[in-house]
């Protein structure tokens, strides 16, 4: 078995763990490289197993660099909440021993392809050859790919539509277009529905919507999601992942599609889908009521 390590050395605590590991990995397979800095080209690797330590973002980061190489990763939790970096440090080493015998499962989760097809350029977003033609920018997500209003923060106006249907014309903050590895994360923090890893879908949330009636909406996993930039800000910008980004100018459309190739997690056994919930974002925690008024009924 091969592994690399990608460690994010930034937080102290990853650094002394891996330096506490590296002769234990050494000893259970062949390590084909370390990396601290974020500079590897990822897609050149090669190797059965990629060993993630810091936190979501740090695997989040990796799964985009990688560029759908498919490499199962393996996320240690060094963060605040590790939805996706499930396993906690005093976990890893007996959990890699059961991933090397087999005895841990994977799962695949989609991945979004965003490309920007700039004004002027005229394609239909479901033909990928000409949008991959057009673009000046691309970049994957597993979480999300987010268009925020920017400064001087004034109101945007953007068209929304999932393949070429009727476009809505929506003014507000932004809108966020989120897997359902991602619906945890900001989605959910914009009123976003909580959506299982397993379910083949996209969501799309407005952020701070001038209308009362404007709700997310799920939408196939199939489908190519087409947000038109009609009026923006100087400082109107996409972001995958809250990672890459790109300036957005009036009329560029924004193309939003699933990645061919998805990501490969390792997962936690004892990580489950509503007691991670429970336990993280305290999902469905009942009130704290006050023990002297506990049988008040106002």
């Amino acid at each position: 078995m091969r592994a690399f390590i990608i460690a994010n050395i930034s937080k102290p605590v990853v650094e002394e763990a891996l330096n506490r590991w590296l002769p234990a990995i050494k000893s259970r397979c062949t390590l084909v490289g370390v990396e601290t800095d974020g500079l590897y080209d990822l897609t050149k690797i090669e190797a059965d197993v990629v060993l993630v330590f810091g936190g979501d973002g740090t695997l989040l980061s990796a799964a985009r660099r990688m560029g759908g190489k498919p490499i199962p990763m393996m996320g240690v939790n060094f963060g605040r909440l590790g939805f996706l970096a499930s396993f906690q440090p005093d976990e890893f080493l007996v959990n890699f021993d059961a991933f090397l015998h087999g005895s841990l499962r994977t799962t695949r989760r989609l991945v979004l392809e965003t490309s920007v097809v700039p004004y002027g350029k005229d394609c239909s977003p479901l033909d990928r050859a000409a949008v991959e033609a057009q673009r000046n920018f691309v970049a994957t997500a597993l979480n999300d790919a987010v268009i925020t209003a920017g400064p001087p923060f004034h109101m945007i106006e953007l068209q929304i539509s999932a393949d070429i249907e009727t476009a809505i014309r929506y003014f507000g903050d932004g809108a966020i277009v989120s897997t359902p590895s991602g619906s945890t994360a900001y989605n959910v923090s914009a009123g976003g529905p909580i959506i299982n890893p397993d379910v083949e879908a996209l969501c799309i949330t407005p952020i701070c919507p001038h209308s009362l009636s404007f709700r997310p909406v799920v939408v196939s996993s199939n489908a190519t999601v087409l947000i038109v930039a009609t009026k923006v800000n100087e400082g109107t910008t996409l972001f995958c992942d809250g990672q890459a980004s790109t300036k957005l100018q009036t009329g560029d459309r924004v193309v939003i599609t699933r990645s061919p190739n998805d990501a490969i997690l390792i997962e936690n056994p004892q990580a489950r889908e509503w007691r991670s919930l429970a336990e993280k974002l305290h999902w469905a925690a009942t009130p704290k009521y006050n023990s002297e008024n506990s049988n008040s009924t106002v």
